[in-house]
């Protein structure tokens, strides 16, 4: 029942947390809160503290049962099974500790009111474009949190891979500026505590599951910024690492049972191999090593076939989709974890929340590989798998090579072309992310050969091919990593975001023409992408490239008399090349109009007319 006496405030105002108990050796109870009206009935805490073990649970509420408690092989921990009634209140409610079959003490749990809208929240979709950023190289937006006395890795900004200070405070800084240039997705690399002695900067190796770490801001702060960003009709992805924690985690000093992280804790290296998981002919053992080994010492792999590891963290993503009103989350190293935790993981959120959105990466090239995840595929062994969403690097690879290749007859934009044509492989294409780069690879405009020309014909075609365009911080400004392919470099600093800086993204201070005029096209770009239904929901089709030419249209119909269609054309000849829409007779007609999307020019589809040499030109036929 509902503590006698004390109000809901009165109780908030006497804890550190959301729960509190009179036994002071409680050290953690996680999740620390939960909310009435979930749509699963079904809650498993786990409580840490010195032989917690020996108490058995009784709740004193008659809307909440408590149906088992478990200690695993540590009895520093017990796993408390609860069956919530459906008609449980918002409140504080009581459980007695018993030892001994004594009242030994008692703890205090919340459960706070879900939103109404919340269940059937609509995650990110086609009709954004997600902007991904480092928090810590982005902007500082608070100097005070810069380090943290009770956290290893201090402020250093000398290193290439120290702290350099960038925080949740300096993106809520810079909203506007998102905005503006049209983004309507914020991908934050991972926020949660990283108490790692050194590297700790990209948010990789989790230490606390529930807390943002200080050097970023706080919880609470999180919120800030996603109800913040909502405002100004931006969504958050939060980056979730399902695989692996940090190796100073604070169960490392303490697990919960002996194989809660694979080989008993042990280091013992994965070999990479994702193709184990589909090849016919795979050692059983290299498909065990691809799944249980660790990605380097420092990141222990979690055990997902443990059933209480795989409920912590679905419970987990659950807890911050409800508590950040998240739009999507972007699951790392997808494929390492176990696929039939996997499989309950992605039910389990969609049973919440139906419309969310979980995008996987799987890092591979091969468009098999990566088709074999996606929701509806019918795959060779009758896995089930509900993830909607991957990362597209098949598509990613095509225009790096597309675009730097010299032309021929199975070379250059044929690359591009063929990856597009492999589409029948995805049970939704449409539901990829698609993307230039991301915070592991090389900069585009490097990846390019700091051509500014095939940049913007990249940066253009991710904008209206089919799918979520993602573009990392940066590419709006050309920002790039010549001679090296460090991390540390790649992920340099955000021009504008410290105080020490001469030069500024956000104001324009200091560009160069080059930076500004990239700058213009992508804010104009996304701007205009972000009103056109025919790029978020249109199907595509496309014409096999002939003398550095390649178009494609976007359409909302299937024949040629639809006024909603996009044309793109990407030129690649160094030469302004004449377009006949002739050869384009399902989707032209001579009675056709055109206007250039980004130069305001128009057209007339009765005879040739000509585009630039190395450009893209987005034209709406009318």
């Amino acid at each position: 029942m509902v503590i006698a006496g004390l109000s809901f405030q009165q109780v908030q105002a006497k804890a550190q947390f959301s729960w509190q108990s009179n036994l002071n050796h409680i050290q953690k109870v996680e999740p620390e809160f939960w909310w009435s009206e979930m749509t699963s009935q079904q809650l498993q805490l786990m409580l840490y503290g010195k032989n917690i073990a020996k108490y058995t649970i009784k709740s004193q509420s008659g809307q909440i049962q408590v149906k088992k408690s478990t200690s695993l092989n540590n009895s520093n921990y017990l796993f408390i099974d609860l069956i919530l009634s459906s008609e449980l209140k918002a409140g504080t409610y009581r459980f007695e500790l018993i030892e001994n079959n004594q009242v030994a003490g008692y703890l205090d749990y919340q459960f706070k009111q879900r939103d109404k809208h919340s269940k059937m929240r609509q995650g990110f979709n086609n009709s954004d474009v997600i902007y991904l950023l480092m928090p810590d190289r982005f902007a500082n937006g608070n100097e005070a949190n810069d380090s943290v006395e009770s956290l290893k890795d201090k402020l250093d900004i000398s290193r290439k891979d120290g702290r350099h200070g960038g925080d949740i405070q300096g993106i809520i800084n810079h909203l506007d500026y998102l905005e503006s240039m049209g983004f309507t997705q914020l991908w934050l690399n991972p926020v949660l505590e990283n108490n790692q002695k050194q590297v700790s900067y990209h948010g990789y190796s989790t230490t606390d599951y529930y807390r943002v770490d200080e050097r970023l801001g706080s919880n609470s702060l999180y919120l800030e910024l996603s109800k913040k960003a909502k405002e100004k009709g931006i969504g958050i992805i939060k980056d979730v690492i399902l695989n692996h924690i940090g190796s100073e985690h604070w169960w490392m000093s303490d697990l919960p049972s002996q194989d809660w992280v694979n080989h008993q804790g042990k280091y013992s290296p994965t070999n990479h191999r994702r193709e184990t998981l589909h090849d016919p002919h795979a050692a059983p053992s290299d498909k065990e090593n691809y799944v249980s080994g660790w990605f380097v010492p420092s990141m222990p792999d979690l055990n997902q076939r443990n059933p209480y590891v795989a409920n912590y963290l679905i419970q987990n993503s659950i807890w911050w989709i409800e508590y950040a009103d998240l739009s999507g989350i972007r699951l790392d190293t997808y494929s390492y974890s176990d696929r039939d935790f996997l499989t309950r993981y992605t039910q389990r959120i969609h049973e919440e929340f139906p419309n969310f959105t979980l995008v996987g990466e799987e890092w591979t090239y091969n468009p098999n590989i990566l088709a074999y995840w996606q929701k509806g595929k019918k795959r060779h062994d009758d896995y089930q798998s509900e993830l909607p969403s991957l990362m597209d690097f098949p598509l990613q690879q095509a225009v790096f090579e597309g675009l730097t290749e010299k032309e021929s007859w199975k070379d250059g934009l044929l690359k591009i072309y063929g990856a597009l044509a492999n589409d029948f492989i995805y049970a939704a294409p449409e539901n990829l992310v698609v993307f230039p780069d991301n915070h592991d690879m090389s900069r585009i405009y490097t990846q390019l050969n700091h051509d500014v020309a095939l940049t913007k014909m990249a940066i253009g075609f991710f904008a209206t091919v089919r799918g979520t365009p993602q573009y990392l911080y940066g590419s709006e400004i050309l920002m790039s990593n010549p001679g090296t392919d460090d991390h540390g470099i790649i992920r340099t600093d955000f021009p504008g975001g410290w105080k020490s800086h001469r030069n500024s993204a956000f104001t324009g201070k200091g560009l160069s023409k080059d930076q500004k005029v990239m700058q213009d096209f992508m804010k104009k770009l996304l701007n205009w992408r972000k009103g056109n239904s025919v790029i978020h929901d249109g199907k595509l089709m496309h014409y096999a490239p002939q003398n550095g030419i390649y178009v494609f249209f976007r359409y909302l119909k299937n024949d040629s008399e639809s006024a909603d269609k996009v044309m793109v054309i990407l030129n690649k000849n160094d030469k302004p090349t004449a377009i006949n829409p002739a050869h384009y007779p399902e989707m032209l007609n001579v009675s056709d109009k055109a206007i250039d999307v980004m130069l305001e020019k128009n057209y007339r589809m009765n005879k040739p007319f000509r585009v630039d040499g190395k450009s893209i030109t987005i034209m709406e036929i009318k």
